[in-house]
């Protein structure tokens, strides 16, 4: 089951550091993380990638970006 980080509404670097956040945890090997820009699915995406973690899935639904990460 994958850990969800709810980062809408919120400008970089605030998702990019819940996402991180939630990598150092260490908990799960899979987190879904929402946000509703461009620039933080990018960022989001190229932070997760930089801890090792590998981008699995984006899907884009009513300006949400659901991006699916996980442990490689």
């Amino acid at each position: 089951m994958a850990n969800t980080v709810d980062a809408r509404g919120l400008s970089c670097p605030q998702p990019v550091l819940m996402t991180l956040d939630e990598i150092k945890a260490g908990n799960v090997d899979e987190i879904v993380v929402m946000v509703d820009n461009e620039a933080s699915k990018e960022n989001v995406s190229r932070a997760a990638q930089s801890k090792g973690w590998k981008l699995k899935n984006i899907q884009e639904k009513d300006g949400i970006y659901h991006i699916t990460i996980g442990k490689e």
